[in-house]
């Protein structure tokens, strides 16, 4: 079940202060917020709970080969180079709608911030691929025995489509995916 979080843009982890969304996350529910974002494209924000340490999470997600077992329509993902400030990652994904199979394929930069500020950042930024912009910024702060994930996505896609048809696919896909991740960092 999913629900939506407050509209604040700039609040991440927006939920830990209210209660009801506290009991939701903490029941094992993505919440999710959805935002403006280009003529064209569509943003989505994913919290959920981990009840595993943020050293964990840390470790599991920054394990970048390992996203194909996170995300079932991610098919590939490498590690191209790495440097000391920077990743490069070569991610490819396939995904059906309708009668209509979708393929891409990006590189992205790749920036970790890890304990900064009491939270771990993880920074996806397009380089190149099937996209006319992408990024994703994914945040981890220890919450309730657990850690409390921020998953926010933006992307733009090459083809123009109406931005509530890219907002509402976005909507259907993540909860879902987050899901599977929960399930494969608790087990």
């Amino acid at each position: 079940m999913t629900q939506t979080i407050a509209s604040d843009r700039h609040a991440s982890f927006a939920a830990i202060a209210n209660p009801v969304e506290s009991s939701r996350l903490l029941k094992g529910e993505i919440l999710l917020q959805t935002q403006p974002h280009s003529t064209w494209g569509g943003c989505v924000t994913a919290q959920m709970h981990v009840p595993q340490s943020r050293e964990r999470v840390w470790s599991e997600l920054s394990n970048y080969p390992r996203w194909v077992d996170f995300f079932p329509n991610v098919t590939r993902s490498e590690v191209l180079s790495s440097s000391r400030l920077e990743k490069r990652l070569l991610q490819a994904a396939s995904k059906s709608f309708l009668f209509l199979t979708v393929q891409v394929e990006v590189i992205l930069r790749v920036r970790e911030l890890y304990q900064m500020d009491g939270v771990d950042h993880i920074q996806f930024r397009l380089e190149e691929g099937s996209f006319s912009d992408f990024s994703a910024d994914l945040q981890l702060v220890e919450w309730q025995q657990g850690t409390l994930l921020s998953y926010t996505v933006r992307a733009t896609p090459l083809i123009p489509m109406p931005t509530p048809f890219v907002q509402q696919a976005m909507r259907l896909d993540l909860p879902a995916n987050m899901q599977r991740m929960r399930q494969v960092l608790c087990s």
